[in-house]
């Protein structure tokens, strides 16, 4: 019997535990631990681990794995599976990425892996030691791939479901840029306007002694102010940045935040789809590697960025355990849309979830590009309009005054 290492999930909930069982081989560890109520992302033979401590207590540094981006990681998982796919062997193959990677963090993890591997180690079992780097995901698809023999082809879903996700962010990103950028463009215009023009109409209107409008004063208080204290800009954006950021990271607004977004029209139907995108492509990705059901929710919902949409899968996941079928309970926690349920529902009962799954997967992608041009669209008239009321009241600011002294005299 072999001693091997364990990294699983824990049955309803995303912890992490570690811990050793004994086996025979790794299909059988595997399956200790399924035993255990946990979901194995990766297995590694004792003997393995003692040669790598062996080495740290020999003094000899090891190579810290650098963090691959999603860029670096579609890179080297583009090399590995092509050169896969050309019969070459996983040693090889990382030799060739660590001496012709165009980019040096993917040499460097190429040269760990390589090494580790050569010590006795496997691919999954490898990748396994580097959650942060790889993600949970890949690291388990990885392993099924293995297991089943069948690493060539989910090095080749691997690399479509990274693109995919790729895609995704930057569809997303693409449609937020403009907002983005008018509001910073309209912060910019107002300080200029209240740092440098206000103060002087507010001198030439003092001069005049005239009595100005409430909005007049306002702005030219606020201007003065700016310009005799302008520390306080760079410290007001700084503090309001820092704020947001705290606001979107703190787990209590965060949830409150996600769970205020899916109340939203539009808004809402854009937060769904591009979770479910990366869900639903996982789901597919896993499925086809073999990975059973349980385990392939396991590892979707990791992709999950939605507190409320990740609690709604957990308790479907539960549901499922119980032996519920998956579109069953995805229907009672109302989790996705209905044409999704419909398709997974369809895919149960004629047993082929995964080419549903796969259909699933580009309706998702046709619904996301239609929902992402209607907000394109919507953004527009918004940004207009918001940057024609500031105009209009820094216009009316100004010239009221104006118009009053000309109607006086």
């Amino acid at each position: 019997m072999t001693v091997y290492n364990y990294t699983a999930y824990k049955e309803g909930s995303n912890e992490i535990v570690k811990g050793k069982v004994e086996a025979d081989d790794m299909r059988e560890a595997r399956a200790a631990v399924r035993e255990l109520g946990f979901v194995p992302t990766g297995i590694v033979e004792e003997q393995a681990v003692a040669s790598t401590n062996a080495k740290k207590a020999d003094g000899k540094k090891i190579a810290k794995m650098p963090r691959l981006g999603l860029s670096e990681q579609i890179d080297f998982t583009s090399t590995l599976q092509i050169l896969a796919a050309a019969g070459i062997p996983i040693i090889e193959s990382l030799l060739f990425i660590e001496n012709d990677a165009a980019k040096l963090k993917i040499r460097q993890c190429a040269t760990e892996l390589r090494r580790q591997i050569m010590n006795g180690g496997t691919f999954a079992g490898t990748i396994a030691k580097y959650p942060e780097q790889f993600g949970q995901v890949y690291i388990g698809l990885t392993k099924a791939g293995e297991d089943s023999g069948e690493l060539e082809k989910t090095l080749e879903r691997l690399l479509e479901l990274l693109n995919k996700q790729a895609a995704i962010r930057a569809k997303v990103i693409g449609t937020l840029m403009y907002p983005v950028f008018v509001i910073c463009l309209a912060i910019f215009i107002v300080l200029v306007m209240l740092v440098f023009v206000f103060p002087v109409f507010a001198e030439m209107f003092e001069s005049m002694g005239m009595t100005l409008p409430w909005i007049t004063r306002v702005l030219m208080t606020m201007g003065v102010f700016l310009k005799k204290n302008w520390i306080t800009i760079p410290l007001g954006l700084g503090g309001t940045v820092f704020l947001i950021q705290f606001l979107f990271k703190w787990k209590p607004s965060r949830w409150k935040i996600d769970e205020w977004v899916l109340k939203i029209p539009v808004l809402s139907d854009l937060m769904q789809y591009s979770n479910f995108a990366n869900f639903i492509a996982v789901m597919q990705v896993a499925y086809e590697a073999g990975v059973p059901i349980l385990e392939c929710l396991y590892l979707a919902t990791v992709t999950l960025t939605n507190h409320t949409l990740l609690m709604r899968v957990d308790e479907a996941t539960v549901r499922v355990q119980q032996g519920q079928h998956l579109s069953s309970a995805l229907r009672a926690t109302r989790t996705m849309p209905k044409m999704i349920l419909f398709m997974i529902a369809t895919g149960e009962q004629s047993g082929r979830l995964g080419d549903m799954l796969l259909q699933a997967t580009n309706y998702i992608d046709k619904k996301l590009d239609t929902i992402i041009d209607i907000m394109t669209k919507m953004i527009e008239p918004i940004m207009l309009i918001v940057i024609g009321t500031i105009v209009l009241i820094l216009a009316l600011a100004l010239y009221l005054p104006l118009f009053a002294s000309y109607m006086g005299m």
